[in-house]
C-alpha cells in the first residue's frame, strides 16, 4: 500500500490506517525529522521479525531504536539518569537526534542489545508522532538505506515506494526526506559522547 498523508496536518483516518497495520505485526515504511525509516509496533514480534528479515539481520544481532511520544515516555524504557543527561534530553528532544541510554525491564529483551542498552528517538516530526499518539506505545524503527550504492539514503517516496511497496505492508508518502540521519550521543557512560555526527548539531554537548 502507498499511502499518501499530510505532512504537518496528518489526517486522523489515514494515521489509523497505518495504525491497524502495525498492531496486526505489519511493517511499514514512514518519514522522521531526517531519514525514511522502518517501523513496527513494539509488542509485535512478527513486525519485529520481518523488519529483521528485510534487512538481513538475525533477530538476536539486530540493534534497532525506539521511537518514544516524549521525554517522560523515554523514562519508562530506561533505567534512572542523572540531571545532567536529563536536561541534555529536555533540550535536544524532540530533534534529530538518537540518544543511547541503558535499558529497564520495561524493553522486551527481543529489543535489546547484548549490551542492554537501546537507542531512543522522539523524532520532530508530525506523521511518525501522530502514529504514536494513536497506538499508545512506542514503535521499533531502523534506517531505511536505498538499493542503490551511491546514495546512502532515498529521499523520495515515490521511488521509495517503487523499491519497497511489495516488501513492507505500507509506504508512507509525508514528503521528500532527507539525506542525513539522526545524531547519535551515547549516554551510557559518565560523560555523553557523539557516537555519530548526524542531523542534529553536536554542539549540543
Amino acid at each position: 500500500m502507498f499511502l499518501q498523508i499530510h505532512p504537518k496536518n496528518p489526517e486522523a483516518r489515514k494515521v489509523a490506517e497505518v495504525v491497524a497495520i502495525l498492531q496486526k505485526g505489519g511493517v511499514a515504511i514512514v518519514p522522521t525529522d531526517t531519514i525514511y525509516a522502518f517501523i513496527c509496533d513494539i509488542q509485535q514480534y512478527k513486525g519485529f521479525e520481518k523488519i529483521c528479515r528485510i534487512k538481513g539481520i538475525k533477530p538476536e544481532k539486530a540493534n534497532f531504536s525506539m521511537i518514544c511520544s516524549d521525554l517522560s515516555n523515554i523514562s519508562v524504557y530506561t533505567k534512572p539518569f542523572d540531571r545532567a543527561v536529563y536536561k541534555l534530553l529536555n533540550k535536544a528532544l524532540p530533534g534529530p537526534y538518537t540518544f543511547i541510554l541503558e535499558a529497564s525491564h520495561e524493553v522486551p529483551s527481543l529489543f535489546r542489545s547484548r549490551k542492554k542498552t537501546i537507542g531512543l528517538r522522539v523524532p520532530d516530526h508530525p506523521i511518525v508522532m501522530a502514529i504514536i499518539a494513536q497506538l499508545d506505545r512506542p514503535l521499533i524503527a531502523t534506517s531505511l538505506h536505498d538499493l542503490d550504492s551511491i546514495r546512502e539514503y532515498p529521499t523520495d517516496p515515490t521511488e521509495i515506494a517503487d523499491q519497497w511497496e511489495n516488501v513492507v505492508d505500507v509506504v508512507v508518502d509525508g514528503g521528500f526526506g532527507h539525506l542525513i540521519p539522526s545524531t547519535i550521543i551515547d549516554c551510557t557512560a559518565d560523560e555523553p559522547v557523539v557516537t555519530r555526527e548526524g542531523a542534529g548539531d553536536s554542539s549540543i554537548l
